[in-house]
């Protein structure tokens, strides 16, 4: 079977590279010819790509995308309907592929391979990664006005997920959102972005860029330093808890690194920003620490997202302050850590409190942790269902 699978936002296609398609794309090619197509332009580092350092079984297809300086702005719109525009033309000009696998945002492209896998009896299968426009209404919230700005973001949405033969998603949540519009599917298949523990576990078990001192409490955060992201909550939890043993490990960088940095100088409390980590260097810092917090703003569009996977990894306990109820029913369901009230660095603080003076219970939940990700989120097995949708086997899950 040749199977296409067209992602706009893939990482970098390294041995360290933990992305959803690469791992689709390798499970796929034992059996299938396998596609790629993906951006030249690398969203994380708002660069172009240069060829793979290495070589892998399947073929990488990198479509022209002028690119855009922040994540925010009408350069990326821009950008982005112009390499929908691209690959829409690569498409024509390719031989037929039986099946479609097309990973939802953005939306100019996925929508034009949408048409033209109705237009040439391809069976269109997509992939929700995430909910626009959404996720950008949070950011530019303006009463009317945003409702009349995004609504042609809408209208390719509802085009797209309608069009679907087949939905998949990271979440129930978004995959909820696609079928509400879809005519074609009885049912979704929702399989978390997840991560290989094996893999996992094999970077865990590595030194560690800075070994943690027994006299300290290691608060971990792991992602994109961004709007999304309420870090303020944590560091006035930390305020609020002025215990000299805590000290807060932050893992990425993003727009809002230099605001999160001052204002965590501004309260004094001990944080590290270590930056943008390479994935195995990422699993090893975060579980040598000893709870993980998960912060994120009232009224985010996100669900199940790429930390949770890492987070319950590593056999830590979590603080949640996500009101997305799907996680939430998650932490309570696995008594994998404490939901707090959003935004409330109070709640923040007491729970943090809990875990810090009771080990035993760290311990319990960190372990519950683990039992989630061995039951939810490994890929080994859930990955499975993504390949049975792709190519038409019968669900065995």
């Amino acid at each position: 079977m040749d199977i296409v699978i067209i992602a706009e936002f893939c990482e970098t296609f390294s041995d360290e590279d933990n992305g959803r398609f690469l791992y689709l794309a390798n499970m796929l090619s034992n059996e299938h010819d396998v596609e790629l197509v993906t951006s030249s332009f690398y969203h994380t580092t708002k660069s172009q790509r240069t060829a793979p350092e290495r070589s892998w079984p399947f073929d990488i297809t990198f479509i022209s995308e002028p690119g855009y300086p922040k994540n925010i702005c009408l350069k990326r719109f821009y950008s982005h309907a112009m390499w929908g525009r691209n690959v829409e033309k690569y498409l024509r000009q390719r031989k037929r592929p039986d099946v479609i696998y097309c990973a939802i945002p953005s939306l100019t492209g996925p929508n034009l391979i949408a048409k033209y896998c109705e237009k040439n009896n391809i069976r269109f299968v997509i992939d929700v990664q995430d909910l626009w426009p959404e996720a950008f209404k949070m950011v530019f919230n303006v009463p009317v006005v945003s409702g009349i700005v995004f609504a042609p973001f809408s209208v390719l949405a509802n085009g797209i997920y309608k069009r679907a033969d087949a939905i998949c998603g990271v979440s129930d949540t978004y995959c909820s959102r696609a079928l509400r519009v879809n005519k074609k599917c009885a049912k979704s298949a929702t399989v978390f972005l997840g991560t290989d523990l094996t893999t996992f576990d094999a970077y865990a078990r590595a030194k560690p860029i800075r070994t943690k001192p027994n006299d300290e409490v290691w608060l971990a955060y792991c992602g994109t330093l961004g709007s999304s992201y309420d870090l303020t909550c944590v560091i006035d939890a930390l305020n609020l808890l002025d215990d000299e043993r805590v000290k807060f490990i932050v893992m990425g960088d993003g727009p809002k690194m230099d605001e999160f940095r001052g204002y965590s100088e501004q309260k004094h409390t001990k944080t590290w920003f270590v930056g943008r980590l390479q994935y195995d260097q990422m699993c090893s810092l975060l579980s040598s620490c000893d709870i993980t917090v998960n912060p994120i703003v009232h009224g985010a569009a996100g669900s199940i997202i790429n930390k949770h996977a890492d987070y319950a990894a590593s056999g830590l306990p979590v603080i949640n302050t996500q009101e997305s109820e799907e996680y939430r029913k998650l932490v309570d369901e696995y008594n994998m850590g404490f939901n707090c009230e959003n935004g409330s660095s109070s709640d923040v603080a007491v729970k943090l409190r809990m875990l810090i003076d009771n080990v035993k219970l760290c311990r319990k939940m960190g372990a519950n942790a683990r039992r989630c990700a061995e039951e939810r989120f490994d890929r080994v097995t859930s990955y499975n269902r993504l390949v049975e949708e792709i190519v038409l086997k019968e669900a065995r899950l």
